[in-house]
């Protein structure tokens, strides 16, 4: 059995666009020995995903705003409010610079903000950072 500290990082990104989503398994695709990523269309198959009985919860979730249904701020608390779930860092993502978006996912306990990178470029630069951090920052009491 591997140790939460050397086995691959596992990523969960929550996002309603289908193209963000493939963007991202290709991202994360350059970094398969270190890190994997599942993606979720909605907030609410997130949670049903991570609920579900014998899921490895991911070590980090990467959690779009602005979706239909429940948006990313309802995940967030939703997930903040489960005693299961609410010690996954949670990355807010979104296009949405605005304060009130930033200062709203702190308050709801998000462990950062991540600006949505305008080119696939700067999206790849984002990744390489993010799993850079996420694998040094793991705790050893988080799930295997």
């Amino acid at each position: 059995m591997t140790s939460p500290l050397t086995r691959p990082l596992c990523v969960l990104l929550v996002d309603d666009n289908a193209t963000d989503r493939l963007l991202a398994r290709e991202a994360f695709a350059g970094y398969a020995d270190r890190a994997s990523v599942i993606t979720c269309h909605s907030g609410q198959a997130a949670l049903d995903w991570m609920r579900q009985p014998h899921t490895r919860l991911p070590d980090v979730v990467l959690l779009d705003i602005n979706m239909p249904g429940m948006n990313g701020f309802e995940v967030l608390q939703a997930m903040k409010a489960d005693p299961e779930l609410r010690l996954i860092p949670v990355v807010m993502l979104s296009t949405s610079g605005d304060p009130g978006d930033v200062q709203e996912a702190y308050t709801l306990h998000a462990s950062s903000y991540l600006l949505k990178s305008v080119d696939f470029a700067g999206f790849l630069e984002q990744v390489d950072h993010f799993v850079a951090f996420w694998c040094r920052s793991r705790l050893a009491h988080w799930p295997e």
